[in-house]
């Protein structure tokens, strides 16, 4: 019976799995939680297709794969695999890119009117008796008076754009491989340079991959090249900013404030200064949840992984490899 090994998942049981691939007769094998690279490549030796949440299926795991046709990773982003070793063995990598762009977007949104607004601290002060204004009466905005700068014009990225023109924001938008004629037909306004965005917005918020070109693309230079007060929104990947570099830029008064799903690493260590900080919203990289959105990555997943089994044509393979084996 052909296997299909699951490396770690967060979620209550595989039945949704169990449902696409048992009437299809694929057996799943799986561990619960991240494990390490001996135990890893224990479950997937003999595995027909893998599925992969964050675990890291490094190149000793994938090396010990000695069936596999393919590996899927449970959403957008793959950095935990790598895929160049995956490409050397012949092993498509597939990922599931579109299950939550409304969710995302939707949460990028919230996390930027609930800086402008200040929502948390002032919920804070009622709920602990008080009245009045939280904060300053400066860090107070509206939409309507900032500039906010979107990087990246992905599929999140343009839902974002698409949200935050209705509250009549300035939106600058700078993406390298997309033609500023097809930013600006959005309403949007296609940034001359990275730096240009920086140092015109009020807000900053990355949507782009993690690939070598973009990790820690938010490190110290860039963040003193933003308007002293500006506040920085990230719902994308945490190793897209330098954690150190953020902590300094708040701590500072560089950054005004910051509303973060995601840090590198995860989970933000117990002791880390940015936990306490109170200009600093922070959740635990939850912003693509939702029941529809959780459903379709896991089915998505699983009838990827039952095509690799089957050797047919897989879809949205990253890796380059030839998609039918």
């Amino acid at each position: 019976m052909p296997t299909v090994a699951i490396t770690d998942y967060t979620f209550p049981d595989l039945s949704l799995e169990e449902a696409v691939l048992r009437p299809a007769g694929v057996e799943i094998v799986s561990l619960k939680d991240k494990r390490s690279a001996e135990e890893l490549s224990a479950l997937v030796r003999d595995a027909d297709a893998v599925i992969v949440q964050f675990a890291a299926v490094t190149a000793e795991v994938i090396q010990g794969m000695a069936k596999a046709k393919g590996i899927v990773r449970y959403g957008i982003g793959y950095d935990n695999v790598d895929g160049a070793a995956a490409r050397a063995r012949g092993i498509p990598l597939c990922n599931v890119p579109d299950y939550c762009v409304d969710e995302v977007a939707d949460h990028t949104l919230a996390f930027i009117l609930a800086l402008t607004r200040q929502v948390v601290p002032n919920a804070l002060l009622v709920r602990e008796g008080s009245w009045g204004l939280a904060t300053p009466v400066g860090g107070m905005s509206a939409l309507k008076q900032l500039t906010v700068g979107i990087v990246g014009f992905g599929r999140i990225g343009r839902e974002v754009v698409k949200r935050l023109l209705p509250f009549k924001a300035r939106v600058l938008v700078y993406d390298p491989v997309v033609a500023p004629e097809e930013i600006e037909k959005t309403g949007a306004v296609a940034a001359a340079s990275f730096d240009a965005l920086l140092a015109e917005s009020d807000i900053v918020s990355p949507h782009c991959p993690s690939i070598p070109a973009t990790r820690q693309l938010f490190n110290s230079a860039a963040f003193a090249k933003m308007k002293k007060g500006a506040l920085f929104v990230n719902v994308g990947r945490g190793d897209l900013a330098d954690s150190g570099s953020v902590t300094a830029a708040l701590q500072s008064g560089q950054l005004a404030g910051a509303a973060l799903d995601v840090f590198d690493p995860e989970p933000i260590p117990a002791d880390h200064p940015i936990r306490v900080m109170p200009n600093v919203l922070l959740a635990s990289h939850i912003a693509s949840v939702s029941t529809p959105a959780v459903r379709t990555l896991r089915e998505t997943a699983a009838r990827i992984a039952l095509a690799a089994v089957r050797g047919e044509a897989l879809p949205n393979v990253v890796n380059g490899v030839d998609a039918r084996r």
